[in-house]
């Protein structure tokens, strides 16, 4: 009689006590000297010639985020010759399973040539099997954040270095040469596969009573003669393991993989060691095991080991070369894909391709973002016109509320683009190629009955590992075995382009990809929020005045200086850094990049303008909106002015009163008479709810916030006057908790709606402040502008689909109304809410929101403490070309320079208002030729004339890559445009 979980049990020690000590048995110790570096880390080279002193095993090493070099010298005795005979090191692991999220190593050999990482589950170093060694290993005492020991999302000040102490980590372990023996390592992954089955539901209960039966007779035979005879061992197994798997077996192509965060629980100058350490493991592996295919993405992860590890990058070039290290995904990293800007998302394509062609002579055609969170639905479209076939994630499996319908589908664009995406349904993208994980994957599996595959990227991930030698054992293992799923290693191209042909119908999922989890990243770290808005917009200027000036003669095109900032702002909208999900140590650095970059930009932009105005004393304002791009010299002085009566602020376009608590209790537009303020509603005001969402601090606003909310309208002080430029101004003063907030409320001659800067001195944690407006609205949808359009959400929550979306993101725009309504366009805020609310009097209404600030405490303890500067304009009766405009208008302010001449636009459209410029620059190439990129932003067919103020001689449209587009005539200047359709032209100059 055979009881699993008797089994189960006697198998649990036997490994534990007897089997696994086998595997590995010391042979020699070793001596152990170290160095600590002081400060950042250094080079081998510097390492190499530094006074080590004796360390004893035992002992304890490693103040948080500093670097120990270990010199490790032994010999290896000659009897061991013939053997496996590797190093072990235990650097303070503890039996921990949390390889890249504590301490770790990259071992060099006495020249300086790396071998490979040491870190929790990989912790051998090969060794020659006999004579003497020596070895260094960087070890980094990295800290831990969750955990033993650890409570997890507790505030923590180890997430810098300024304030994270001067108590050692960790303990060197252990440290020894170690004889492998080969066939019981074997075993032992057949052991652990077999033993997969007894817990997997599904599987054939003939095949579980065999797989018990068989496991009971291996260890009986352990029991009675020990792990010398592993053949005899292995026996009883062989019937389970060689049972084929059936014709319909599902079938799992395993991806090497190991997604390493750019930053996170770790700073930038961390992830780069992450990368050498993860590229040395793999290629190791890649050296023993043939058919080891690995995918790694973002150019910038390559750009760096390149830089650090010239050696490194060479044997992984010539991998790539060989087709088993394939770069993948096309990004200059793994960016969030709902913050950046249309023009930025195309770069993070552009530029990591661009690298990929011209250092590893690759081009993908998958695009890789496992961990991101949501995707745009403007990605299919920038993604396929990137030349990239294919679309992976996994994050979408997240989902707290609905679970996604399909794992293999076409998805297709807000602009009707599609492309063929696969959600791996281990929901994982750490994949260990276990039983569970392989019969989880089947099952789990939307398309199945359609379809037989699946993806899993397998290796351990986020702070970086990738595969082990036993995660390629198990794979083999599975390879066509009962009662798992089939298993290939392959690449990706070979599973989507075998997923393809036999699912030629998929199904089809319309518009955004929404994650139904961390929604607080729309506004979490605000200074991210506008030092990339700020930083997208400055690119615009440098490139388009840059090119203008390049064009009339006036100035050298700076190709590499501005190819080095947009390398700099795309590495920042990482999805970890830009969503505001980092420790503090990364988000300092990141407001110090942003500052320093804001004051280059302007430098290079001011240079131009300069040059393009000449000398003189004219006044020459340079606009950079898409309806103009030209200089001019200013008109004399309009004498229009608004004015104050009592507490309203007026103009010829707009009337604003405000009550005695300071915030908006009417908002009329003067030509229509239309009331954008709903009966006994308010706009302006602020609104403060408790923000403890249950499990991820920084990353989440959880629903229940609503519960309580809290209006601002405390009154300190405020003022009404008309300002110098002939505005009607309102100043209001509030003190709430610890908190200030300074309002202004502007209007202007001649410009619709209201302008609101918000300058908050923000000292409030786990609470979240809105900006509201309760607009006599009524509409059951609204737009929300994303990259290149926008899209259009419910505001009802009919469907559980539309309730899970309580927050949601916007660029620079929300508009609300069918055609005609209100807008709310920002400077740099992205989390929005709207929704119907009851209308007094009867009837509906719709409350507009826009999360301003939040004050999570992990990972970050003092996140967006500090003040912040806000801008916003409500505008009344408006339509979505009235949001458009709005949303440019405060983005892109004109700036004036004193000079002798305007500047004509380089490029003019001429057709229907919706099509825009969003970029105007030199061609990559260098060849001199303009580019410019337009698009359809209102979401109607359009059709524009392009005119330039230069001579050309050739209109070309092209990819994104600025390649042209087959079967496209050439010298067309009439373009026609679907809703939200992007071209690229490239417009070549006479000589």
């Amino acid at each position: 009689m055979h009881s699993e979980d008797i089994t189960q049990q006697r198998l649990d020690r036997a490994l534990r006590d007897r089997i696994n000590p086998a595997v590995a048995v010391p042979v020699a110790e070793v001596e152990v000297a170290a160095w600590e570096v002081r400060g950042e880390p250094v080079p081998f080279k510097v390492a190499r010639e530094a006074d080590y002193q004796p360390f004893p095993i035992g002992g304890r090493w490693g103040r948080p985020w500093d670097t120990i070099w270990f010199r490790i010298t032994g010999t290896v005795p000659a009897e061991a010759r013939g053997t496996r005979v590797e190093l072990e090191v235990d650097l303070g692991w503890a039996g921990e399973q949390m390889p890249g999220f504590q301490s770790e190593g990259l071992v060099y050999d006495a020249d300086g040539t790396v071998i490979k990482a040491v870190e929790p589950r990989n912790t051998w170093i090969p060794l020659p099997d006999a004579g003497s060694f020596e070895l260094y290993l960087e070890a980094a005492a990295n800290p831990k954040f969750f955990g033993n020991g650890v409570s997890q999302f507790a505030p923590s000040q180890l997430g810098d270095r300024r304030t994270a102490g001067e108590e050692e980590l960790y303990t060197l372990d252990a440290a020894a040469v170690v004889v492998r023996d080969l066939a019981l390592a074997g075993l032992v992954h057949d052991i652990e596969l077999v033993a997969g089955l007894l817990n997997e539901p599904g599987v054939d209960v003939t095949l579980r009573a065999l797989a018990v039966r068989a496991l009971d007779r291996t260890l009986d035979l352990v029991d009675a003669y020990g792990t010398k005879d592993v053949e005899l061992l292995r026996e009883p197994l062989v019937k389970v393991l060689e049972a084929p798997a059936s014709a319909s077996a599902h079938t799992v192509s395993a991806v090497g993989h190991a997604h390493i965060d750019s930053a996170w629980l770790w700073p930038l100058r961390e992830t780069r060691r992450k990368v050498a350490r993860t590229v040395a493991n793999v290629l190791q592996l890649m050296d023993e095991n043939d058919d080891l295919v690995y995918v790694m993405s973002a150019a910038q992860h390559w750009a760096w080991l390149r830089e650090d590890h010239p050696a490194l990058f060479e044997r992984a070039k010539q991998r790539v070369a060989e087709g088993r290290f394939v770069p993948v995904g096309g990004q200059w990293v793994e960016s969030d894909t709902v913050l950046p800007g249309g023009e930025a998302m195309v770069r993070q394509f552009t530029e990591g391709a661009r690298f990929f062609r011209e250092h590893l002579g690759h081009e993908t055609r998958v695009a890789w973002l496992p961990d991101s969170f949501g995707y745009s639905g403007a990605l299919p479209q920038i993604v396929r016109q990137a030349g990239i076939d294919y679309f992976l994630t996994q994050k979408i499996s997240w989902n707290r509320v609905n679970r996604f319908p399909h794992h293999t589908l076409e998805w297709v664009g807000i602009d009707g683009t599609s492309v063929f995406t696969h959600f791996p349904p281990a929901d994982t993208y750490n994949g260990e190629i276990t039983v569970k994980e392989l019969n989880f994957s089947a099952r789990n599996f939307k398309e199945k009955g359609a379809a037989t595959r699946s993806l899993l990227p397998f290796g351990f991930g986020d702070g970086g590992g990738g595969p082990t030698r036993e995660m390629l054992a198990r794979a083999r293992r599975a390879a066509g075995m009962e009662g798992v799923p089939k298993v290939r290693l392959e690449g990706p191209e070979a599973f989507f382009d075998a997923a393809r042909a036999e699912l030629p119908e998929p199904p089809q999922w319309y518009g955004e990809l929404y994650l139904e989890l961390h929604r607080g990243t729309l506004t979490s770290q605000a200074a991210m929020k506008r030092g990339n808005r700020r930083s997208e917009h400055l690119m615009r200027e440098a490139e388009l005045w840059a090119a203008t000036a390049a064009v009339l003669g006036v100035a050298d095109y700076p190709y590499d200086e501005l190819r080095d900032h947009w390398q700099t702002v795309l590495l920042h909208q990482f999805h970890d850094i830009l969503p505001g999900s980092s420790i503090s140590w990364v988000h300092r650095e990141a407001r110090e990049t942003y500052a320093e970059l804001a004051v280059v930009l302007a430098a290079l932009i001011e240079k131009s303008q300069e040059a393009l105005a000449g000398p003189g004393d004219n006044a020459v304002v340079f606009d950079s909106r898409p309806t103009a791009g030209e200089a001019v010299i200013q008109s004399p002085a309009s004498e229009a002015r608004a004015e104050v009566d009592g507490r309203t602020l007026r103009s010829d376009r707009t009337e604003v009163t405000l009550g005695e608590d300071g915030t908006i209790v009417s908002l009329v537009d003067v030509a229509t008479g239309t009331e954008a303020i709903a009966p006994g509603g308010r706009g302006g005001v602020l609104q403060l709810h408790p923000d403890y969402p249950a499990h991820w601090d920084a990353w989440d606003v959880d629903r229940h916030y609503r519960a309580t909310v809290e209006d601002v309208t405390g009154v300190e002080s405020s003022t009404f006057s008309v300002t110098e430029d002939g505005a009607a101004q309102a100043v209001v003063e509030r003190a709430f908790g610890s908190s200030t907030a300074r309002q202004t409320f502007t209007v202007r001659p001649g410009q619709a709606g209201v302008e609101i800067r918000v300058e908050v001195d923000w000292h409030e944690q786990h609470r979240l402040l809105k900006l509201g407006f309760d607009a006599d609205v009524h509409a059951d949808r609204a737009r929300f502008e994303t990259q290149f359009g926008h899209v259009t959400r419910a505001t009802h929550e009919n469907t559980s689909w539309d309730a899970a979306r309580f927050e949601v993101a916007a660029h620079r725009w929300v508009h609300v109304g069918e055609p005609v309504g209100v807008a709310l366009a920002n400077d740099g805020t992205y989390g929005h809410e709207v929704r119907r609310v009851a209308r007094e009097g009867g009837g509906m209404a719709t409350q507009v929101r826009a999360t301003l600030v939040r004050g999570p405490r992990f990972p970050d303890p003092d996140t967006d403490q500090g003040s912040h500067d806000l801008r916003f304009r409500f505008v009344p009766a408006a339509t979505p070309a009235d949001a458009v405009a709005a949303g440019y208008a405060l983005n892109l302010p004109p700036v004036t320079r004193t000079g002798g001449r305007g500047v004509p636009a380089l490029v003019r459209l001429e057709g229907s208002p919706g099509v825009l410029i969003e970029a105007v620059k030199l061609a990559d190439d260098r060849s001199g030729d303009v580019v410019v990129r337009l698009y359809e932003s209102l979401g109607t067919p359009g059709s524009t004339v392009v005119d330039t103020s230069f001579e050309a001689t050739g209109f070309q449209r092209t990819d994104l890559h600025e390649r042209p587009l087959p079967d496209l005539p050439e010298n067309e200047r009439s373009l026609s445009l679907r809703p939200f359709e992007i071209v690229t032209l490239r417009i070549t100059r006479a000589a």
